[in-house]
């Protein structure tokens, strides 16, 4: 492979810690990693950061740093057989470096198997994530393990960054690049170094050599857009693609769900926010009209949480085609809704006292209770009584849809008629 077909970023890799941008609260001079390291001294380690900060690359510089082994495994594509299986070929005399990058994604069955490698003190680990790890990540794990936050990019780190890759790559050099605005580069590499870099090499790959060529924001723009597909897992793409799923599962369209939920993982997403999404559209959308739908959502979230990718994928998609395909509802989301709205509405008025809790004879002797109708006692366990406050008596939240399942049941048809009439006579 020739160096122009390495991504920049890969080419401009750092070869020693004093190289990393962007992270002088961990690397700077007297902070705590450098102390460390100065001491020949790695514990086991959890980075917390964006992507694109340089959380592989500063745990390979670590590694090298101590003079010991490092191997490199991604959350994505290891399983339990082939973690135990590197656990066990690591050396007794020499602890290597094991790096786990998107460390979040390991289930607890993976995390477990990590813990007891260093407990035993086999393995140093280093993991790699974007999600808060106290969330994500095995409590007792977590508690072995120091956590350092890296840093997104500020906007003279990615000038600081971009003026490095001119002076040091041989491609850009050729290209005699002068940079005339830094404003649209900064807002697209978004603290993110690798997007930066790659966004760069795009640019520079439209220009001709041996030619002086001027990079503004309307040129960085125009390639951008043209070449970048973008995902950001905190940002408006982010928001935009769940929207569009939802919608189509909303929409009743199982193919649109596929698309957008592949676009998803594609794009790096965590499949357990997808099966967190899907657990509420089947209450919101879904409902009453098929009961089945939350139960089915609900396993998917502790399947996928059990399991992982890449095999949850299949569970994922089993979900979106039945949410899907399901007749829809929205009524218990709007009754609720309603609910709460009334209830901030009306939270002075006092709760009725035949459904008050009567638990001493002082309460009883106050009317805590008296006149309650047990409905088991009267036939169809149903009997006429008032479960709201006097003044809200007649009030609908509930409105049923229209379909095979959610239909009125004949006894609130009955309560509801019986209300009906005691309001006419009254």
């Amino acid at each position: 492979m020739s160096e122009t077909q390495i991504p920049l970023p890969e080419r401009l890799r750092p070869r020693d810690l004093s190289e990393i941008i962007g992270q002088d609260h961990l690397l700077g001079e007297h902070a705590p990693l450098r102390q460390m390291i100065d001491q020949g001294h790695l514990p086991s380690i959890i980075f917390w950061g964006p992507p694109g900060v340089g959380k592989t690359t500063i745990a390979l510089l670590l590694a090298q740093a101590v003079d010991r082994p490092f191997i490199s495994l991604s959350a994505l594509n290891t399983g339990v057989k082939e973690l135990r299986e590197v656990i066990a070929e690591s050396g007794d005399l020499i602890v290597p470096v094991v790096f786990i990058d998107e460390i979040h994604r390991f289930n607890k069955s993976q995390q477990d198997a990590l813990l007891n490698a260093v407990e035993k003190g086999k393995i140093t680990l280093i993991g790699a994530t974007t999600e808060n790890p106290s969330f994500e990540v095995n409590n007792a794990l977590l508690s072995r393990c120091q956590v350092y936050t890296l840093n997104a990019l500020n906007e003279d780190d990615i000038q600081n960054l971009i003026r490095r890759a001119l002076k040091q790559d041989k491609f850009l050099q050729d290209r005699y690049i002068q940079i005339g605005e830094y404003d649209a580069l900064v807002q697209f590499a978004a603290g993110d170094a690798r997007k930066a870099l790659n966004l760069l090499d795009l640019i520079a790959s439209t220009f001709e050599a041996d030619v002086e060529n001027i990079v503004d924001n309307a040129v960085v723009v125009k390639v951008a857009q043209q070449n970048i597909a973008r995902y950001d897992k905190s940002g408006e793409q982010h928001y935009d693609l769940v929207s569009a799923f939802i919608k189509s599962i909303r929409g009743s369209d199982p193919d649109a769900a596929l698309y957008w939920m592949a676009r998803m993982l594609k794009g790096g997403e965590d499949p357990v926010f997808i099966a967190r999404r899907m657990l509420i559209a089947a209450s919101e959308d879904i409902g009453n009209s098929n009961p089945n739908a939350l139960l089915l959502a609900g396993e998917c979230l502790r399947s996928v949480q059990a399991i992982g990718m890449p095999e949850c994928r299949i569970i994922l998609g089993q979900c979106a085609v039945y949410l899907a395909t399901s007749a829809k509802s929205n009524s218990t989301y709007l009754a609720i809704n309603k609910a709460l709205e009334l209830a901030e509405r009306t939270s002075n008025l006092p709760v009725p006292l035949h459904l008050r809790n009567a638990p001493t004879k002082l309460m009883k002797e106050q009317g805590y209770g008296v006149d309650y109708l047990y409905p088991h006692n009267y036939p169809e366990h149903f009997v006429m009584q008032d479960y709201l406050p006097p003044e809200l008596k007649g009030t609908k939240l509930y409105e049923s849809a229209r379909n095979k399942r959610e239909v009125e049941g004949e006894r609130l048809q009955q309560r509801r008629w019986m209300q009906q009439q005691e309001q006419q006579q009254q």
